[in-house]
């Protein structure tokens, strides 16, 4: 009860602050799963996502087989708006590729893609909903409200060398969208990317990857993940499942496991991570639409504020959830 008590008034003083701004109190990692989150990092605040995985696959109709260690580097920078965050994602492969005939030892980028995300919908902007400092079970109920998600929006560039082991010599230069949703209910996040990729080239491709994620504790999460693409080159189903230590406020440690549903070829890998966020110049920035009293309130006036918040803070602790 008491941990509940004091949890209870502060996520409701945290989801006022998150509908004006990206930023979060904790880092906000899209690692380990493959998908994209719906908000950015926050304007001026730096994250490095990276970590290192193994594969391993095998074509039983092809009878080839590829053994090999990845590296996974993603850039986050939130610039201009609060709304925008800019994004450079890499994957570097080392593999060992087999045939009934000939071995090959390959090297090259798997992925390199740069690119922007703006948040177009936030449900939560200017959402304040009717607390009952009376009864726990009240402000818990369920809320119609909670199903819309926050929609952003994708636009990148692939950008693939000539004689790429891992891609067609007429990939090149090609565009990358994405339409992302993200909601969250309590402790889960569901976040759903829909993608249409490399679509100026013979093979385009379209996508679709879900995830949920679920907090366990305070230091603890896990996810599981759908991903499905389909194109004329290379189509496939994968799972994953992994999870995620929080070390302190802005940094992440991470571990999954992917698996596909095909046997042309079968793929099974794993991996490690790691995430850091660099915010020393962060500063809370108020969104287009926050109320112009607040934009312009005196020293005096924010300091009153302040307390005012203190009492309903001190006031909403001596509710219980069976709303003594």
């Amino acid at each position: 009860m008491i941990g509940i008590k004091k949890i209870f008034p502060l996520a409701l003083l945290l989801s006022s602050a998150l509908s004006h701004a990206q930023y979060t109190d904790q880092i906000n990692s899209n690692r380990p799963g493959e998908s994209m989150g719906g908000f950015s990092v926050g304007k001026t605040v730096m994250q490095v996502e990276t970590g290192i995985y193994g594969i391993k696959e095998k074509h039983d109709v092809l009878n080839n087989k590829t053994k090999g260690l990845g590296l996974d580097l993603t850039l986050r920078y939130g610039a201009f708006l609060e709304q925008l965050e800019f994004i450079v994602d890499v994957q570097y492969q080392f593999d060992q590729f087999k045939d009934a005939i000939y071995t090959t030892n390959r090297n090259d980028f798997k992925q390199f893609t740069i690119g922007a995300k703006y948040l177009i919908y936030d449900p939560n902007k200017n959402y304040k909903p009717e607390v009952n400092i009376y009864s726990w079970k009240a402000n818990h109920k369920f809320k119609w409200h909670s199903i819309l998600p926050a929609v952003s929006v994708y636009a990148g560039a692939n950008i693939i060398g000539k004689n790429n082991p891992y891609s067609f010599p007429e990939d090149g230069l090609s565009p990358k969208v994405m339409v992302i949703t993200h909601n969250r209910f309590g402790n889960i996040v569901w976040v759903n990317n829909i993608i249409a990729d490399k679509v100026t080239t013979d093979y385009p491709s379209y996508g679709l990857i879900s995830t949920l994620t679920r907090a366990f504790s305070a230091k603890w999460s896990g996810f599981v993940e759908v991903q499905g693409y389909k194109s004329d080159f290379y189509s496939d189903g994968i799972f994953r499942l992994g999870a995620a230590h929080l070390l302190n406020d802005n940094m992440q440690l991470d571990a999954s496991i992917s698996t596909n549903f095909k046997d042309t070829p079968s793929i099974l890998y794993g991996g490690v991570g790691f995430s850091w966020r660099f915010d020393a110049d962060y500063r809370d920035i108020l969104l287009p639409g926050d109320s112009d009293l607040e934009k312009g309130m005196n020293e005096k006036q924010k300091k009153d504020k302040k307390n005012k918040e203190k009492e309903d803070k001190k006031r909403l602790d001596d509710v219980s959830p069976e709303g003594e």
